[in-house]
């Protein structure tokens, strides 16, 4: 849609999906700031349906449109976007949209002063997300964020926006999920805040054991604690060799846009990856400096740039102490998790070497990390799919989410159902007093 508005022409599947839902018709999204989509194709594995997302980024709108064709893909500003024009022309009226998702950066604060939040001009990101809350009036909403925005101005921000979403007349819950507790073979920590204006929506239980250093603001208060008990009732977290074991080996300089399979898929994630499909997409090893090339060989699985002899260290890292830059140079390990995805794949700055082959990740292999499915292609330079990649929101994740609210909004549906009749009965003894 690049940078117009959408036409009033919907294609069908949009069509059948807006205006007053009918019994049994799938529960509506908008994602704003929407990037590449994984929040998106969580809940369209839920089985909910699209009807908009927006991102500035062309190339992240572009893999949007490309995966979730049934959606309005709008490439402009978000200032520019009217949520009165777009709701108008998505059929909706205020209250009928099921969920609006989003998270906008918060990237302009005043630790001093951070009542000042939000007349930063960075953070008008928040404020349009606020607006389109505001218009659209869904039944629910997902705001996510890193978990140091619970950091700013010592708490302050964190509360000054939970308040605006009260004051808009939503109950809220907010918790920091770990991302390998919903299958995810990834460390990446988020925070959540679900709002609904009927009653507080609990956040999903973890459904695999795993554990993570949750160093931040909240980490002891907001996160799921699990214990040794669960480690018995919980499914075991995905692995790194899980995760990624099964896709065509490669050498630096080789692989291709789209590729087959060599092999079978060696795990159950393997295979839900795959989803029947016969070849996947972006699977091409980029060629190292020969400086990257040799510190390489010298980092063992698990490993990191302490492993690599000082004389070859890059000089800025040469005066380096052993508990600086844990990451830098890393080589995963097959039998942990993937550290948190970053968006570009440059050894300097994270854990980016393969276990068992001397190369650093391809997109599918952060993809896999980020469990989108083989099917979902990335289009853009290589550098953009790294970043689309390492922005996104792990899917399994989203789709937990989804699930919940699913939950919820089917609760508060099924409440409403058995109220009518008694509402009925109600407004019956009361005209029969009156005659």
């Amino acid at each position: 849609m690049g940078g117009t508005a959408p036409k009033t022409k919907k294609p069908a599947a949009v069509k059948r999906a807006t205006g007053k839902a009918k019994k049994g018709a799938p529960l509506r999204t908008i994602d704003l700031f929407c990037g590449a989509g994984g929040i998106t194709e969580g809940f369209r594995q839920a089985g909910y349906v699209s009807l908009y997302g927006n991102d500035v980024m062309p190339e992240a709108i572009e893999t949007f449109k490309l995966n979730h064709p049934e959606a309005f893909a709008d490439c402009r500003p978000i200032e520019e976007a009217d949520p009165a024009e777009i709701r108008a022309k998505l059929g909706l009226e205020p209250g009928e949209l099921d969920v609006l998702v989003g998270g906008p950066p918060c990237q302009g604060f005043s630790i001093n002063a951070p009542e000042r939040f939000l007349n930063d001009p960075r953070n008008k990101l928040f404020t349009h997300y606020e607006r389109f809350l505001e218009e659209f009036r869904p039944k629910t909403f997902l705001f996510e964020n890193v978990p140091g925005l619970m950091s700013l101005g010592d708490g302050k921000v964190f509360r000054q926006i939970v308040k605006i979403f009260t004051g808009l007349g939503y109950h809220v819950t907010a918790k920091i999920l770990f991302a390998a507790h919903y299958g995810v073979p990834q460390e990446r920590w988020r925070l959540i805040l679900l709002g609904s204006r009927f009653a507080e929506v609990p956040h999903p239980e973890p459904t695999h054991y795993a554990s993570g250093r949750a160093n931040f603001r909240g980490g002891g208060t907001m996160t799921f604690q699990l214990t040794d008990t669960d480690r018995e009732r919980l499914l075991p977290c995905v692995t790194v060799g899980e995760a990624i074991g099964d896709l065509p080996r490669l050498e630096m300089g080789e692989g291709a846009e789209v590729i087959g399979y060599t092999t079978d898929p060696h795990s159950p994630y393997a295979q839900m990856m795959r989803n029947g499909t016969e070849v996947t997409y972006n699977h091409y090893a980029a060629k190292l400096s020969k400086q990257n090339a040799e510190r390489m060989k010298h980092v063992k699985p698990g490993g990191s740039w302490r492993d690599i002899p000082h004389e070859l260290l890059p000089k800025g890292m040469q005066r380096a102490r052993k508990t600086d830059h844990t990451k830098r140079y890393g080589r995963l390990r097959n039998d942990g998790l993937s550290g948190t995805m970053l968006t570009k794949c440059d050894p300097h700055w994270g854990t980016v070497f393969l276990p068992d082959q001397d190369r650093t990740l391809t997109v599918r292999e952060a993809a896999r990390f980020q469990s989108f499915p083989d099917t979902y292609k990335f289009v853009g330079s290589r550098v953009s799919q790294y970043e689309q990649v390492g922005n996104a929101v792990p899917v399994l994740m989203a789709k937990a989410i989804a699930v919940q609210l699913q939950s919820h909004l089917e609760a508060q549906q099924a409440e409403a159902a058995a109220e009518k009749p008694v509402k009925a009965a109600r407004t019956k003894a009361r005209a029969a007093q009156v005659a």
